[in-house]
């Protein structure tokens, strides 16, 4: 289960680390029903950005997040501290529901080997596919995409703005970058936005983010209300993802000129 990658001649990086769904066999037969509905997917992530920006560089796993979460500290320190959340290696979903069968979480050796099998590959190519970028360009701009459902109670109260950008509270970017992104939504109609909000941006954004160096990273949390079913099976909405896409696809053009 290598990394997917496919190389393109702009400085934008779009980083996709929980679209995949592939559990391997003897991991999905220790999990329980919860577990094998995988809810908490960012269902038909690459379908939602494929052709927005056609000279940018993608990087996704095939792996899903219940297998090991590409977006986590590889040491599993907590991101939010204080609040609810999951970790490296899942046991539970985003409602705080278990995964496994009794007795069939993984282990700390195990865990150690998913991060070898999956995680690390995964960086692996994020940070050949950046430096390769800023050496081509100077600098090189990674938007991580992500999604979620738009109510999650164990995570947070109430509804999701609609887009939930996260620049590590403005430290993982230069001022135009998270300009560049924030601008768009400020403007799109009919939808909601925050900035550095529930979701201030992942391990991907917090690790590789510094503009000094000439990297800058920004996470993008889309409510996936906007796009398709939130329920089992999950249907992406072809009419409510093409007005999305639209307002997407202005956020990658702002971003990939934002420091020209």
């Amino acid at each position: 289960m290598k990394p997917r990658v496919v190389t393109g001649d702009g400085p934008l990086l779009l980083a996709q680390p929980h679209g995949g769904v592939e559990i391997p066999a003897e991991i999905f037969a220790r999990l329980n029903a919860e577990g094998r509905e995988k809810a908490d997917t960012d269902w038909h992530i690459g379908r939602l950005y494929d052709g927005l920006a056609t000279d940018a560089t993608v990087v996704g796993t095939p792996v899903h997040r219940y297998v090991i979460d590409a977006n986590r500290d590889p040491a599993d320190r907590s991101l939010y501290p204080g609040q609810n959340t999951t970790s490296l290696c899942p046991t539970t979903t985003f409602d705080g529901t278990d995964i496994y069968l009794a007795g069939q979480a993984p282990s700390a050796d195990e865990i150690e080997d998913r991060r070898q099998r999956y995680h690390r590959p995964y960086h692996d190519a994020l940070a050949e596919q950046l430096e390769r970028i800023r050496q081509r360009h100077g600098y090189a701009i990674l938007y991580d995409c992500h999604s979620i459902r738009s109510r999650v109670p164990f995570l947070f109260d109430g509804k999701l703005p609609d887009f939930n950008i996260g620049s590590n509270d403005g430290a993982s970017c230069a001022p135009a970058v998270e300009s560049a992104v924030r601008g768009v939504c400020e403007k799109a109609a009919d939808y909601s936005w925050v900035l550095n909000g529930r979701f201030k941006g992942g391990w991907t954004t917090r690790h590789y983010g510094n503009s000094e160096r000439g990297y800058h990273a920004i996470q993008m949390e889309l409510a996936q209300c906007n796009y398709m079913l939130e329920q089992s099976p999950w249907t992406y909405l072809p009419a409510s993802a093409d007005k999305l896409r639209a307002i997407l696809a202005t956020i990658l053009q702002n971003l990939a000129r934002a420091l020209d």
